[in-house]
């Protein structure tokens, strides 16, 4: 098949640390052409793949400035001129795959063009106030999307009742990702500053365990409420036993993921997915997550790790985390979160939808 495979470019694909987006984008975009595939990749010009790269621009937008300061997430002119590029050569393709936040620019133009176009949501749904995407997406409900997790498709339907031809899990690269079986003793914590992931909640349950706890990740300069965030819940509480590292790569990740006794997840909102979760369980780490969005799918409750209401049940569940052997950890990310099996899964969509044309 000829695809195009439709990244955001905040990120580079693949991103060198944060970029969950563009890391599937990518695992997916190299799958495909090793087996056979003709791919073209959409995405900004510092990304590496062996498909063929068109870019509208040099660099990702995170390193970038406008007016002498980061690019606000509500920028909507680069990614127009991105999905644009698209659209302009969608009729070398036989079909076109978009990867989308919530906004969802590309709905606005995917009835314009005769080639098949498929639409991977990777955000969670606004809630009913956002009235402006709730007209959009109720005006363009038909068109083909792709959940992340189930729970993810249901909230996504309530919102506006759209036409799913699939729901497909996201897979990982297992290689980078190294099985640990012996444990040091601290807890870890690993995403973007935000209210919804939880870090201020992940050290309120390691200064109630008196345990050491590991936070990685990105302070997201682009958002406003991000660094405030940071910089008004999280920053005062580090010290003594709770230390912030920054962002990590590929092997500081897996050493910091694999080494630890359990990875702290008390997300505050509806995780779609939750990648870190499966990279965590990869490396034989046990996962322990508020009971939300997508961790029922994500997480064998008492195998892999638990499933809690707050933090009083978190810290509660550290005392047992040892019932979980790291071996069947690794397992069911091998067994159910492979690229192969999300490849698998997306050209068995790519076919359904391009015989629903044929007909």
């Amino acid at each position: 098949m000829k695809i195009a495979q439709v990244a955001p470019i905040w990120t580079s694909v693949p991103p060198k640390k944060y970029g969950g987006t563009e890391r599937i984008v990518h695992f997916l975009t190299e799958e495909l052409v090793r087996r056979g595939h003709q791919v073209t990749l959409f995405a900004s010009g510092d990304s590496k793949t062996k498909a063929r790269l068109v870019s509208v621009w040099p660099r990702a937008l995170i390193k970038e400035k406008l007016y002498g300061k980061p690019i606000p997430w509500s920028n909507c002119v680069f990614p127009l001129l991105n999905l644009a590029r698209a659209f302009k050569e969608a009729d070398k393709f036989d079909i076109l795959h978009f990867h989308e936040n919530s906004v969802c620019l590309s709905n606005f133009f995917i009835s314009l063009i005769k080639t098949p176009a498929l639409i991977t949501l990777h955000d969670p749904a606004p809630d009913n106030q956002a009235k402006d995407r709730k007209a959009a997406f109720m005006t363009y409900k038909n068109h083909n999307y792709v959940s992340l997790s189930l729970s993810h498709q249901q909230l996504w339907k309530k919102f506006a009742n759209l036409h799913f031809v699939a729901n497909v899990y996201n897979g990982i690269d297992l290689e980078p990702l190294k099985f640990k079986k012996k444990k040091k003793d601290y807890l870890v914590w690993l995403g973007r500053s935000s209210k919804n992931k939880g870090a201020k909640e992940a050290i309120q349950v390691a200064k109630k365990v008196k345990k050491k706890l590991i936070l990685a990740g990105r302070i997201d300069k682009n958002s406003p409420t991000s660094l405030r965030y940071f910089e008004e819940e999280i920053k005062p509480r580090l010290g003594g036993n709770i230390k912030y590292i920054g962002e990590v790569g590929k092997k500081e990740k897996s050493k910091i993921l694999g080494e630890a006794q359990a990875l702290l997840f008390p997300i505050l909102w509806e995780e779609p997915f939750g990648l870190v979760v499966i990279e965590a369980m990869a490396c034989g780490t046990p996962v322990i997550a508020f009971d939300r969005g997508s961790m029922k799918e994500l997480i064998k409750d008492g195998k892999t790790g638990f499933l809690v209401k707050n933090i009083d049940e978190m810290a509660e569940a550290i005392k047992k985390i040892d019932l979980i052997k790291p071996q069947d950890c690794r397992k069911w990310v091998e067994e159910k979160f492979s690229i192969k099996r999300m490849t698998n899964d997306y050209e068995k969509v790519y076919k359904k939808i391009l015989a629903t044309k044929n007909k």
